[in-house]
């Protein structure tokens, strides 16, 4: 096994999950096999329970793993599927050394944090990265490590020690360490400083970089590069330039110009390794397809337009798997994106008599929007406003998508407007709420009491119904009888009113397999309104988007029909 450490120096934010992603598909390019961990050095379990206005979106996997959004990278880039144990916290660290002792598996020892803690986080990577991710089954031929947080912060330190410990257990030519750092462009002149005092510190601690990654937003200069090679103890070509781009996914194209495929190979004795040569014709059609993709992408010039009605719009990483599967549809259309963000307190009636310019401004945006989109989210705040954009969606007939609670308030305001039933809502809303105005109830199986790892998590089945046949969102998954997806909820639609809301045209098109949970609805008569109880944005790739994110784009450009006949001639040439 071969290990590639990604770290981080200066600021935090400095872009490791793109580089740590980007490095792992051009080793994948290769014809290997790669799999990746995420290190988060805080003491939370995992991030089921972490507010999204904080940390970001809390991403799920196919075993129910509530993770950092990091992983989500990972696995839109290589194609693979990761567990819960793909990402390491503090905490999990913690727990896991803590019940050994309580079980009096250290003999009476004093535990420390050297060698007890230091010990479980390299037995935790070992053991981790010889997990199969992908269809072949196989062990991995490398693995991607990123240590989240900044090098030299006090959380990060056991970690960093288990690190500098782990370089020599696996042996000098098993692992390779990428530095991410900064060089700012101060009155004009590119400073290297903060990179010397970043790999200076990670010197300190035992830590010796094979390449230094530099966010910088142009290229960079000779002279500058030979000052970091020369200060940092690297040669020129160790120095990588990770210029601001269009997009991330030019990133691997970048990486690959500098000739970081190169540089590893020769580091990691990578030529040892047995690689099939399909794996390597695999290898070299991805890169092909995907630099293919990002190039057609930058020549796009017809726009679409989406409006993201959220609650958590003040931090756009909230909502980043959804924004990633917008991008992978709209590279497939060949359209440029854009989002519009829509705050969905905005659109209710109580801002307009607050804040008229704040009301005004959102509704323009929701009716000038080629598609509008309503994600997941909690609590009753925002809620009406929701509610008011999916019923402006369903009466004038533009594209949308409802995600998770997206689908629970189009039902509501089909209940409310459609039904007559005025005081229709969810009982996450109102716990007060009389039975017969539950449109959205608790599922009986859920917790009440915990809050983390209790919703209804990972991948799970969803039926197609007999007589949707005709319909648009099977028609977008290949016409299949039952398809998975990755779920994260604790309320759904009331079974009881099903009846009543599909005799008025609201067909539940998928349901689960028991047929008693509503997974997926569709409007007759309407361009494209559909929405989902499961997360569709996570399991999107780059070169296979997400099926109803897909639909949204194409139905918002205009481009369904050419949708629908490009992949009919794929299934008949995979045939």
């Amino acid at each position: 096994m071969k290990y590639v450490v990604v770290s981080g120096g200066v600021i935090s934010g400095i872009g490791k999950g793109v580089l740590a992603s980007s490095t792992g598909l051009l080793l994948k390019t290769l014809g290997l096999r790669v799999t990746s961990i995420k290190i988060d050095p805080y003491l939370n379990i995992d991030a089921g329970t972490m507010s999204p206005l904080e940390h970001g979106e809390c991403f799920v996997l196919d075993d129910g793993g509530e993770v950092d959004l990091d992983l989500g990278n990972y696995e839109r880039y290589l194609g693979i599927s990761l567990t819960r144990d793909h990402n390491i916290t503090t905490g999990k660290i913690y727990s896991h050394v803590i019940e050994k002792e309580r079980k009096g598996d250290y003999l009476g020892k004093t535990v420390q944090v050297v060698p007890h803690i230091t010990n479980a986080i390299q037995d935790w990577i070992e053991r981790v990265s010889k997990i199969p991710v992908d269809n072949t089954g196989l062990e991995p031929d490398v693995c991607i490590i990123e240590l989240g947080g900044t090098v030299g912060d006090i959380e990060s330190a056991p970690f960093v020690e288990a690190l500098r410990q782990f370089q020599f257990r696996v042996g000098h030519d098993n692992f390779a360490l990428i530095h991410v750092s900064l060089v700012p462009v101060i009155h004009g002149e590119q400073k290297t400083k903060p990179t010397q005092a970043a790999i200076k510190d990670l010197r300190s601690l035992g830590l010796m970089p094979d390449m230094i990654g530099c966010r910088c937003s142009a290229d960079l200069e000779k002279p500058t590069i030979d000052k970091i090679a020369m200060f940092c103890h690297v040669g020129p070509e160790q120095v990588l330039a990770i210029k601001d781009v269009n997009s991330t996914y030019h990133v691997p194209l970048l990486l690959k110009e500098q000739k970081m495929v190169q540089y590893l190979s020769k580091r990691l004795n990578l030529g040892e390794l047995s690689i099939k040569t399909e794996l390597k014709a695999k290898g070299e059609d991805l890169y092909s397809k995907w630099s293919t993709l990002t190039v057609q992408h930058d020549k796009s010039f017809e726009k679409v337009t989406i409006a993201i009605v959220g609650k958590y719009t003040n931090l756009h990483d909230s909502y980043l798997s959804v924004i990633k599967s917008l991008e992978h549809a709209a590279m497939r259309c060949t359209r440029k994106l854009e989002i519009v963000w829509v705050e969905s307190t905005d659109l209710e009636p109580e801002t307009e008599s607050i804040n008229k310019s704040n009301f005004h401004s959102a509704w323009q945006m929701v009716c000038k929007a080629d598609g509008i989109l309503v994600p997941g989210g909690f609590g009753s705040r925002g809620i009406e406003g929701m509610i008011a954009a999916a019923k402006w969606a369903r009466e004038n007939k533009v594209p949308y998508l409802g995600v998770c609670l997206g689908l629970q308030i189009a039902v509501i305001d089909f209940a409310r407007n459609v039904l007559g039933k005025k005081n229709a809502s969810s009982a996450e809303f109102d716990p007060e709420l009389p039975e017969e105005d539950q449109v959205v109830v608790y599922m009986p199986e859920i917790d009440r009491e915990k809050l983390g790892g209790t919703m209804r998590l990972g991948l799970r089945p969803t039926v197609f119904q007999e007589g949707s046949e005709s319909s648009t969102i099977r028609k977008l998954y290949g016409d299949s009888k039952e398809i998975f997806e990755r779920h994260r909820h604790r309320y759904e639609i009331n079974p009881k009113l099903v009846k009543e809301i599909e005799d008025h045209g609201l067909q539940f098109v998928g349901k689960d397999e028991t047929g008693q949970r509503m997974e997926i609805f569709e409007l007759d008569n309407h361009p494209f309104f559909v929405a989902t109880q499961y997360h569709p944005e996570y399991i999107s790739k780059v070169l296979d988007p997400s099926r109803p994110f897909l639909g949204l784009i194409a139905a918002a450009s205009g481009t369904l029909d050419q949708v629908f006949a490009l992949d009919l001639k794929q299934r008949s040439n995979d045939f």
